[in-house]
């Protein structure tokens, strides 16, 4: 009798231990249910764009480092066939899934309420599915990118600077036309126009050739063409073409998403980032501490650090005092004093 009881007892000590170091669990260990030891980075595009996509991957890369998780990268290809097989990779894989879903959100949200207990986070826009599951990250671009319409607004304006002429006129070159590209494009007009009214903005758009760089390049020689002196990419891999261009004019271009400042050292004057990397870091953080909430929006802009205008380069010829001003700018942004309107579709 006393053996049996014993053995009951051991046996329920037993079963409470397993309890408890199931439910602790540290940065990349099981925590209860969910298995953050593994995520998968999705997206609809393809890496080597040295900004948007690249920058998601380096947050990737550093969850692998810092906590020690196992990390998958899916590339669509922008090949919409391929959109449905990558989710059900991606749930067949891992727990945590991290998703840039332009062009099948409709999927995101199916594969979403058919997982409800895996956690999705979307990058760059607003995604809602019925069991209010997907988390959405969402930039406040708009904030940078009227920065970065002051940067170019002084650059036209000022002659001292080589090569810089006499009319008013920038230019932007946008990889599509969509809400979040258009969002880049009428902040960056605002903040030129915030600079003088009567800077002409000339826009090009690529019509979804994001990674045909040599489409890139012609679409800003033909705003240079045009007069404009300083062009804005807003376009991954095919911007890069608008940031060669600059170099082969003599002229002026703007980098997006990562610091691009030394692509074409002494052409690329600065770069709005979208640190997609640290926004996924920093959900990432969420989740291993336990204060994620699934089927937020969370809104990034100025104060958070992911997005900004840069300006650190091997060779700058920006002058100080522009710089200057959008430091000035950029403060009254963050403490209140001014508000950058958004864009509205």
């Amino acid at each position: 009798m006393m053996k049996s009881k014993l053995t009951y007892l051991v046996m329920i000590a037993s079963l409470l231990l397993t309890a408890v170091s199931g439910c602790a669990g540290g940065p990349g260990e099981d925590t209860g249910e969910l298995d953050t030891s593994k995520v998968v980075y999705l997206i609809n595009g393809a890496l080597g764009d040295n900004a948007f996509y690249d920058s998601g991957q380096n947050g990737i890369d550093a969850l692998a480092e810092e906590y020690g998780v196992e990390t998958r990268t899916i590339e669509c290809n922008f090949d919409a066939g391929e959109y449905e097989p990558a989710l059900q990779a991606a749930v067949d894989y891992a727990d945590v899934i991290f998703v840039i879903s332009y062009g099948f959100e409709d999927q995101l949200k199916e594969y979403a309420n058919q997982y409800p207990d895996k956690v999705f986070v979307n990058i760059d826009t607003v995604v809602e599915n019925e069991e209010d599951t997907i988390t959405s990250v969402d930039f406040i671009e708009e904030e940078s990118a009227f920065l970065t319409g002051i940067v170019a607004g002084m650059l036209t304006l000022d002659t001292s600077v080589p090569n810089i002429n006499e009319e008013k006129i920038v230019g932007a070159v946008g990889g599509d036309v969509d809400p979040v590209i258009d969002a880049f494009m009428f902040a960056y007009e605002n903040g030129a126009h915030f600079v003088d009214p009567e800077i002409t903005v000339e826009r090009k758009y690529l019509g979804g050739e994001w990674t045909d760089s040599a489409k890139g390049k012609q679409a800003a020689l033909q705003l240079y063409d045009m007069g404009a002196d300083v062009v804005f990419q807003i376009a991954a891999a095919a911007g890069i073409g608008v940031l060669q261009a600059a170099g082969e004019r003599d002229l002026y271009a703007i980098g997006v998403d990562t610091n691009q400042n030394d692509i074409v050292p002494g052409h690329v004057v600065a770069s709005d980032i979208k640190d997609v990397g640290q926004a996924i870091q920093n959900v990432y953080g969420t989740i291993t501490d336990g204060t994620y909430q699934a089927g937020e929006v969370l809104e990034y802009g100025l104060a958070s650090g992911t997005v900004d205008v840069v300006f650190e380069a091997q060779e700058q010829v920006l002058p100080q005092d522009i710089i200057d001003r959008v430091d000035e700018v950029r403060e009254q942004i963050m403490n209140g004093e001014m508000e950058v309107e958004v864009y509205q579709p």
